[in-house]
């Protein structure tokens, strides 16, 4: 299957620097003309990829949502959405805006209308939201979209997980899993990048990665280095917009920051325990060889006293066979100061 995917001309996977998805969300509380001053900060910031949160409140929720409170706002769950949902009008013109700026605009629909307006609007992939990993049927009807799908994962277990990747691998879709823990905002105790490990390990042919509501960036940073190729993140251009998610949300200078240093970790990732050739010219000054402390005359027994071990590392015997030199004896003359080769040793 797919080891790693592309949308637009973006390719992702761990042969490519992660993609650093900028969520906006909800976090321009309603107003078309907010989220596209966040999308300039974002743009300004070098994002790649900006991701709203389709809201058609009839459809996403029942009217028992009116009771429901979510941990980071006072309010209903309802009221917030209610609040912050784009017009589908709105929604097509933040996404032209988006991609008029050179960036890849991407979506969370949260019901079968949502996914139904996205289509629509004729997006290139879909973000799917830890609270929809295990909503079966809808991911059913958006896999059959045959468009890649970016699912988080938070509060399921590898079990209904897999349900989930079923589902996708029999429309042949492209995916990608992200690690994701739904506290708002997430301390670090609660992030368990074992979770992502296990991601990597339970589905191997999907691009994993990790969305994160931790107040800094040192938990992506981190999923970089573990092999995350894909990083998400709530985004505002500043702290002091209201929201539920303004907390933990980057500001443009985190967000820069994000995209520039996992970039260089991702360089980072890899390889095997062993000098690489770049090193040569470190060796050349760092190891040490064996070396005469006195001077050794020919057929004089190799010791302690006339023989021992000193930089630089360009003399033939390295310090690590000085013991299998000891107690031979030199073929000639050997004055004290001198780098021992083999062709002195017998």
């Amino acid at each position: 299957m797919y080891t790693d995917f592309q949308i637009a001309n973006r390719k992702i996977g761990l042969s490519y620097p992660p993609v650093v998805i900028a969520e906006i969300g909800i976090n321009h509380e309603g107003s078309l003309e907010v989220a596209k001053q966040m999308v300039d900060a974002a743009h300004l910031a070098g994002a790649e990829m900006v991701k709203h949160q389709t809201h058609v409140v009839e459809d996403e929720m029942s009217s028992e949502a009116k009771k429901v409170v979510p941990g980071n706002t006072d309010v209903s769950i309802y009221e917030v959405m209610e609040r912050c949902a784009l017009s589908e009008e709105e929604e097509i013109e933040l996404k032209k805006y988006v991609e008029a700026k050179g960036m890849i605009f991407i979506s969370t629909p949260f019901s079968r209308a949502a996914a139904e307006r996205l289509e629509r609007m004729n997006v290139l992939a879909y973000k799917i939201g830890s609270g929809e990993c295990n909503n079966y049927p809808l991911i059913e009807h958006i896999a059959s979209y045959g468009k890649p799908m970016i699912v988080s994962t938070g509060m399921n277990d590898i079990k209904s997980i897999s349900k989930t990747v079923e589902i996708m691998e029999s429309y042949n879709v492209p995916y990608a899993l992200l690690h994701c823990t739904n506290i708002y905002p997430t301390p670090p105790e609660l992030v368990r990048l074992g979770g992502m490990q296990q991601l990597q390990k339970a589905f191997p042919n999907s691009v994993i990665g990790l969305s994160d509501h931790t107040v800094n960036n040192n938990a992506c940073l981190a999923a970089t280095a573990l092999g995350a190729s894909i990083l998400e993140r709530h985004f505002t251009d500043s702290k002091d917009r209201p929201g539920p998610d303004i907390e933990c949300s980057m500001t443009p200078k985190e967000l820069k920051n994000l995209i520039e240093g996992s970039k260089q970790i991702a360089r980072m990732r890899g390889g095997v325990k062993e000098a690489a050739k770049e090193e040569q010219v470190t060796i050349d000054f760092a190891f040490s060889t064996v070396v005469s402390i006195k001077p050794i005359k020919k057929g004089e027994i190799f010791t302690k006293e006339n023989l021992w071990v000193k930089r630089p590392g360009t003399g033939a015997i390295k310090a690590e066979h000085y013991n299998e030199v000891l107690g031979k004896v030199a073929t000639k003359d050997i004055l004290k100061d001198i780098h021992i080769d083999w062709g002195m040793v017998k």
